[in-house]
């Protein structure tokens, strides 16, 4: 009985991930592209930019649950890893505009501006969209392993852990902020003309890099689900729950986590640089400490240790963000607050799984009223009929 029901929620996962998939991949050009602008039926060009933007923040909660909602390691630095792959493809974007840019220099107009002669070792190669690519997936996920080997071979876990990401997450966007490290400084990376001989400007380009998210959200998705439902999911569920157990068993916890962490990492990186080319700028302000934390906040939304409730998770708490940003600006950050309180207090499991506490207490509602019933039935055989003669 339990393997049936099990099966039939795998079955409604896949019709849910196969739905969702279509709507994105058909519906959107479809209504963005053969429906005229003047039905209401049409998506118009900024909100295919927004839904962009929304895909790129929907794999940052997958890759965010991965590691905190199966693998119970809470991180706060998240945004440096989104941001690192930003900051990998703005600088092939910025090579890419050589010649093109305001002062007409093979340089980047920032560094002309800064009075640069030459260009850094570092940006040596960014020319070449391979090796763009390379750097996208290499630098986050060398800081990852190293930041991570070090810290989980000291046996750093829980809030010492989330702080240190958060320092790191704050180190390197000081880092950033500065001008001669050669990154934009306060400006960042801005003004991207084309990718691949492609114009970022026009709705044509912004609608496939929409698209190419949503594929690579799909992927991402269908990998995590994968991993948590084989073995090493529950190698790494275990490590949640009972770490010493796991140990105790013969498994090195340390490379789990390491693997696990890393890909994270990446993923973020890959949404970063997804991200960049739909929004047109990378600054520092990406690896801001508060980015990082409202980051885990979309997947305690969502719901921990489930996917798709961070994927919901990240759209609910950004499609609100967006509509506050323009309806009252000053309320947003309170509503931010009083969303998460609700969820820690209220649905600790977030929003997907939002049928338990409901059921329950219909439950309690439902025995609630069976009690009255009982007692009322009780009360009533209780008290002596009077027959006529009685009377």
């Amino acid at each position: 009985m339990l393997k049936h029901i099990v099966k039939i929620q795998s079955q409604r996962q896949w019709v849910g991930t196969a739905a969702a998939a279509g709507l994105i991949l058909l519906l959107v050009p479809l209504l963005n592209q053969f429906i005229a602008p003047d039905s209401f039926l049409h998506l118009p060009d900024y909100m295919v930019i927004l839904l962009g933007k929304f895909l790129c923040y929907a794999m940052v909660a997958v890759a965010i649950d991965l590691i905190w909602g199966f693998t119970g390691i809470l991180s706060l630095g998240h945004g440096v890893f989104f941001a690192l792959g930003g900051y990998a493809m703005g600088m092939h974007l910025m090579r890419a505009m050589a010649g093109q840019g305001v002062y007409r220099s093979n340089l980047p107009d920032f560094m002309v501006f800064l009075d640069w002669h030459e260009l850094p070792w570092f940006w040596q190669g960014f020319d070449m969209f391979w090796f763009a690519l390379l750097m996208i997936v290499l630098v986050p996920a060398v800081l990852a392993l190293v930041v991570g080997f070090f810290a989980f071979r000291s046996r750093i876990t829980g809030v010492y852990f989330s702080i240190l990401t958060q320092a790191m997450t704050y180190a390197l966007m000081l880092l950033f902020f500065r001008n001669n490290t050669g990154f934009g400084g306060n400006n960042g990376l801005t003004d991207f003309k084309t990718l691949l001989g492609f114009s970022l400007q026009s709705p044509g380009t912004k609608l496939g890099l929409c698209m190419l998210s949503g594929v690579f959200l799909l992927i991402f998705y269908l990998i995590c689900r994968f991993m948590t439902a084989s073995k090493l999911g529950r190698v790494i569920t275990a490590i949640r729950d009972a770490e010493s157990r796991v140990q105790f068993s013969g498994y090195n916890s340390l490379y789990y986590k390491l693997f696990v962490w890393t890909l994270s990492a990446v993923i973020c990186a890959i949404a970063g640089a997804l991200y960049v080319p739909q929004v047109g700028i990378i600054n520092p302000s990406e690896m801001a400490p508060a980015n990082s934390i409202e980051m885990a906040i979309w997947v305690a939304v969502g719901g921990r240790g489930t996917l798709t409730g961070a994927i919901a998770g990240s759209f609910l708490v950004n499609g609100a963000k967006s509509w506050f940003t323009v309806a009252a600006p000053e309320m947003w950050l309170y509503f931010l607050g009083f969303l998460f309180i609700l969820t820690t207090l209220f649905l600790p499991q977030g929003f997907i799984k939002m049928g338990g506490p409901l059921m329950h207490l219909c439950r309690r509602w439902a025995a609630w009223q069976k009690s009255r019933l009982d007692s009322h039935q009780k009360t009533a055989k209780s008290v002596p009929v009077r027959t006529s003669s009685e009377r």
